[in-house]
């Protein structure tokens, strides 16, 4: 059965994101099984990366099973420093020090 990607979904996704405090992360995968969805990271991760168009989001607060970073996105580094996020090296955040427990 094919995922249907609905605005029902995106803010379901988007309201859990906006959860996340500051100075924490959480993965993909965490916030699909906080929505019921446990096999679906990568569709929370389409859902981020279009979430500029529908409001503002704190996105920059999610990263992979592993807390690596966004590829590419080299201002979330900056905002996670910001935030006092403890990273293991310049891409990736340290899960043990500062993933979110919800």
């Amino acid at each position: 059965m094919k995922m249907v990607l609905n605005e029902d979904l995106i803010y379901e996704v988007l309201s859990v994101v906006e959860e996340i405090p500051e100075g924490k992360v959480a993965t993909y995968g965490q916030i699909a099984r906080l929505i019921g969805r446990d096999r679906n990271a990568r569709l929370v991760g389409k859902v981020l990366s279009m979430a500029q168009f529908y409001g503002k989001f704190p996105c920059h607060r999610v990263v992979n099973h592993s807390g690596r970073l966004v590829p590419g996105w080299t201002e979330q580094y900056d905002l996670l420093q910001q935030e006092g996020v403890a990273m293991k090296d310049d891409n990736h955040a340290d899960l043990k020090l500062c993933q979110w427990e919800c």
